[in-house]
């Protein structure tokens, strides 16, 4: 394929940093919508605020880049105006389950037949380096130089156990997965979240380097340290320190928002 036809020439070069994996997620993207053979014009790419969140700017898809955490309610407004467009949104760590918590929960909670990717990179990288909602205990940043005391959340468990349709999580390293996850993703109806996890060398490796503080060495963290779900349900919770648990959490067929929606629909125009 030729990415070309799906970018922004005019827009490039992008701003994101060596070694940073979300230009590996954006081709995942690319590559799905041109294997399933979606038009550009029935395609609508919204983000927030962030790293990840500068994606729509290069992409030739109609595009939305809104408010830090709001990408999901503009969404959410597109699908219900014009149902058949193919809605994907991208959003970070922070700008999805920080900020924009609530309705990350309550759009898996409906079921929207919304994908949404999640660039996963544990930090703020565009804002100054702050502890995410993801950042692991212990890991620095610079809200956080003496280690974050905070759990972390689990994107992945937290959209299952909100009542999303389809849950995978995949990492830069593994490209062919993510592309496998995007795609089973977009041919799905309902809420449909796919986490991978990218590399962010220059606010979270340099501080944390332990995984690596560049992005090559950090890649090389996500093949040596991530673990097939289907394996870690044998493992004991002492095993599983530091890895990177990767594969479909879930995948289940449930009426999504618009066949309730619909039905309420037509009582109202009974009465």
């Amino acid at each position: 394929m030729d990415y070309l036809n799906y970018l922004r020439k005019d827009k490039m070069p992008h701003i994101w940093c060596d070694g940073c994996g979300h230009g590996i997620v954006l081709k995942s993207i690319l590559r799905t919508v041109d294997k399933l053979g979606w038009d550009k014009n029935e395609i609508a790419l919204i983000s927030g605020i962030g790293c990840s969140s500068r994606t729509p700017g290069y992409v030739d898809f109609n595009t939305l880049h809104t408010t830090h955490g709001r990408a999901l309610s503009f969404a959410t407004g597109i699908k219900i105006s014009k149902p058949k467009m193919h809605t994907i949104v991208v959003s970070g760590d922070g700008d999805a389950t920080a900020i924009g918590g609530n309705h990350f929960i309550h759009a898996a909670r409906r079921n929207m037949d919304i994908n949404l990717i999640i660039f996963n990179n544990n930090i703020y990288g565009m804002t100054g380096g702050q502890c995410s909602p993801t950042t692991p205990t212990g890991k620095f940043a610079s809200t956080s130089q003496f280690g974050n005391p905070d759990s972390p959340f689990d994107i992945s468990r937290l959209a299952e156990a909100a009542g999303a349709s389809f849950v995978a999580r995949s990492t830069a390293y593994h490209f062919a997965k993510t592309d496998k996850y995007i795609e089973m993703a977009f041919r799905k109806k309902g809420f449909c979240v796919v986490e991978v996890l990218s590399p962010c060398p220059t606010a979270y490796g340099r501080r944390n380097k332990s995984t690596g503080k560049v992005g090559h060495e950090m890649l090389k963290d996500q093949k040596e340290n991530s673990v097939p779900i289907e394996r870690a349900r044998k493992m004991k919770p002492e095993e599983l320190k530091d890895k990177y648990i990767t594969g479909v959490f879930i995948d289940r067929d449930v009426p999504d928002y618009f066949e309730h929606y619909n039905e309420v629909k037509k009582r109202a125009k009974l009465k």
